[in-house]
C-alpha cells in the first residue's frame, strides 16, 4: 500500500515542476506560489509513504532485500530534496530561481524511481 500512497506523490511534484516552469515563461508570482502548495502536499505523501514503508519494512523481515531498502533509500532522499525544495520556494520568486526549477526536476526523476521500484516490489510480492 506505502508504493501506491508514494506513487500518488509523484503527481504534486510534477505538477511543482510545471507550475516551476510556468514561472520562467511569464514571470507571475503566483505560479511560484502554486508550486510551494504542491510541494507541500507532496511531501505530506511521500512522509506518509516512508512512514508505512518503514514500518513495514520493520515488521517483515522476509521483505529485507536490497529492492525494498533502495526504495526507502529513494523514498527518504525524494522527501530530504523536496524539502529543501521546499525551502528554497519559500523565499520570492526572483529568489527561488532558477535553483527551484532544478530541485523539482531532481525530485521529479527521484520520486518516479522510487515510485517504480516500489510498485514493482508491490506487484512482485503479490505474484
Amino acid at each position: 500500500m506505502h508504493a501506491v500512497i508514494a506513487f500518488s506523490s509523484f503527481p504534486l511534484f510534477f505538477g511543482a515542476l510545471l507550475s516551476d516552469w510556468a514561472y520562467t515563461s511569464t514571470y507571475e508570482i503566483q505560479w511560484v506560489n502554486f508550486a510551494a502548495w504542491l510541494i507541500a502536499g507532496g511531501l505530506l505523501i511521500a512522509g506518509l509513504a516512508l512512514l508505512w514503508g518503514v514500518a513495514d519494512l520493520l515488521r517483515s523481515p522476509a521483505t529485507r532485500h536490497r529492492r525494498s531498502i533502495a526504495y526507502l533509500v529513494l523514498l527518504l532522499t525524494t522527501f530530504v530534496v523536496g524539502f529543501i525544495n521546499a525551502l528554497v520556494h519559500a523565499k520570492d520568486g526572483w529568489a527561488a530561481m532558477p535553483t527551484g526549477l532544478v530541485l523539482s526536476a531532481v525530485v521529479v526523476v527521484l520520486a518516479a524511481t522510487a515510485s517504480a521500484i516500489g510498485l514493482a516490489n508491490s506487484f512482485r510480492r503479490t505474484a
